[in-house]
């Protein structure tokens, strides 16, 4: 339908009267509309820049039931038939109160700042709309796809035959190489088809070994496959938090003795909590001699595969049955942007399912190579053009600098003296992750302050960090992701935290005063 069967007016779309406004106005992107769209584009950058530029704290602070009021009074069966008025509303239902990762003073969870050549990627690939499942509806963004997971397998150490797929993210991987390794296991151990015949009778004794500190996915993941949290066995750490390969090989011992059927260990490439990275190298070697796959977590840690500096640290991921990266994390790229990836493709066997009108059993897949035939999604969107534009532009050197400087941060962060008058740290920092605590003159009202800082923080909105537990114990965590950051204005931060929780311990002893008289 041409774009002249309606007028604009002051950005109002007017259809002739009586004509549904939705039949009348062409909003379908192509080529009749692309000069709208563009201009729409320069609107909403427009509105973009003014959040970015007149933004003094990374969150305004609001409270759920403020922001929930703004919601009661909309109704989504009144369109406002206005790009200007819906940009406006967007204003106060979600920009004016989103948490902005780019803001170096941000530092609570594993949300990096993007590039914006990803950024740009985002509107492209949305634009075009491919869907990465076969071949005919995707072509060249097939081949760009697999040549980074040809590229990352490279980079992670595995040889030729070795595969992976995009995912959308940590969680979604680690399920993926679960499910393949119990399914490998079942196949080669119990003489079992799992995806044909459902799980086998001794189902209750598969086992899986992972951290303490392993990503709560791995729960997930077991209670998916229909295992239960039950067949998780939690590895006691070392003193960094690092799962024990000693009592790794003690806890398959144990299990063997009871007749139980470990059939995969979690390795962790950096936790969530501390950014401990496990013994990859003597944990695969316990793996070897149990005969047991080896999944490697390394959704926060994969950007060292690309680090400058610090690349030995993941060394012996390449021992690996199995990995999870984000580039969404480490690699700086926009949400969602994950991979899987499998020392042997052979494995995706396990999860291939042929459909004669998607991907037809007889089809050559050198000819037509179909990445749904190693994916738990159909319809899937073309994440991987945003890390291909990024290596493009800025090349996976300037990448790896970037997760370099944060990790040197942190180590410098860690190793200023002064801090450590304030704040007790738990850790020495491998990556870019930091827990520690405001100490209370007394250690009774520890948790009861530091909980209180982080509160404090957030509703201020001036720094956003996050909370953790540790033994019963509540301690704060920083997660340092923003390389556009100096070693000053994170001590300046800390002394910040730090006049914070003099204050409140202040509060609460003279609370505690008051409540006695």
């Amino acid at each position: 339908m041409e774009m002249s069967n309606y007028s604009v007016i002051n950005d109002v779309f007017e259809p002739p009267l009586a004509v549904n406004p939705s039949l009348q106005a062409n909003f379908i992107l192509n080529d009749q509309s692309i000069a709208a769209f563009k201009s729409r584009v320069v609107d909403g950058l427009s509105v973009l820049s003014q959040q970015f530029e007149n933004r003094a704290k990374p969150f305004s602070g609001i409270a759920a039931e403020q922001l929930r009021e703004l919601f009661s009074c909309l109704s989504l069966e009144q369109p406002l038939h206005s790009f200007s008025a819906a940009l406006d509303e967007l204003k106060s239902l979600y920009f004016n109160d989103a948490v902005y990762f780019h803001d170096g003073q941000y530092m609570a969870h594993l949300n990096c700042p993007i590039v914006y050549p990803a950024v740009i990627a985002e509107l492209l690939l949305a634009a075009i709309n491919s869907s990465m499942d076969t071949w005919d509806q995707s072509a060249g963004a097939t081949l760009i796809e697999q040549k980074l997971i040809n590229w990352t397998c490279q980079k992670i150490g595995f040889d030729d035959h070795a595969d992976g797929i995009f995912t959308s993210g940590g969680t979604q991987s680690n399920l993926m190489g679960l499910m393949l390794a119990r399914d490998n296991f079942c196949f080669q151990n119990l003489a079992h088809n799992v995806r044909t015949q459902g799980l086998p009778a001794q189902a209750d004794k598969l086992r899986v070994m992972t951290s303490k500190h392993a990503h709560f996915s791995v729960q997930k993941s077991l209670a998916l496959l229909g295992l239960g949290f039950q067949s998780v066995i939690a590895i006691d750490s070392d003193a960094q938090y690092r799962m024990c390969p000693q009592a790794l090989e003690r806890a398959l011992q144990v299990a063997q003795e009871r007749a139980e059927l470990p059939f995969a260990i979690v390795a962790t490439a950096g936790t969530t909590d501390f950014g401990s990275i496990d013994n990859l190298t003597a944990i695969a070697a316990v793996a070897r001699r149990f005969n047991v796959w080896l999944h490697v977590d390394a959704a926060y840690g994969g950007g060292l595969l690309i680090s400058n500096q610090h690349r030995q640290r993941i060394n012996g991921i390449e021992l690996a049955d199995s990995v999870t990266i984000d580039f969404h994390k480490t690699f700086f790229q926009p949400v969602s942007c994950g991979a899987f990836f499998l020392r042997d493709r052979k494995n995706f066997n396990y999860l291939t399912y042929h459909a004669d009108y998607l991907n037809p059993a007889n089809q050559d897949p050198e000819e037509r190579p179909n990445l749904v035939n190693k994916s738990i999604q159909t319809t899937r969107r073309f994440d991987a053009l945003k890390l291909w534009l990024s290596l493009r532009v800025i090349g996976a050197d300037v990448l790896g600098g970037y997760f370099d400087q944060v990790i040197n941060l942190a180590a410098e962060l860690y190793q200023t003296k002064t801090l450590h008058q304030d704040f007790e740290f738990l850790h020495h920092p491998e990556l870019s992750a930091l827990v520690f605590r405001y100490r209370c003159s007394d250690d009774s009202l520890n948790c009861h302050v530091n909980e209180a800082v982080r509160k404090k923080l957030f509703t201020e909105g001036d720094i956003i960090i996050a909370g953790t537990k540790v033994d019963g114990e509540s301690y704060l965590k920083v997660t340092l992701l923003n390389p556009n950051v100096d070693s000053q204005q994170l001590i300046a931060r800390f002394g910040a935290i730090s006049a914070m929780a003099k204050q409140l311990e202040q509060e609460c002893v003279a609370s505690v005063g008051e409540s006695h008289d």
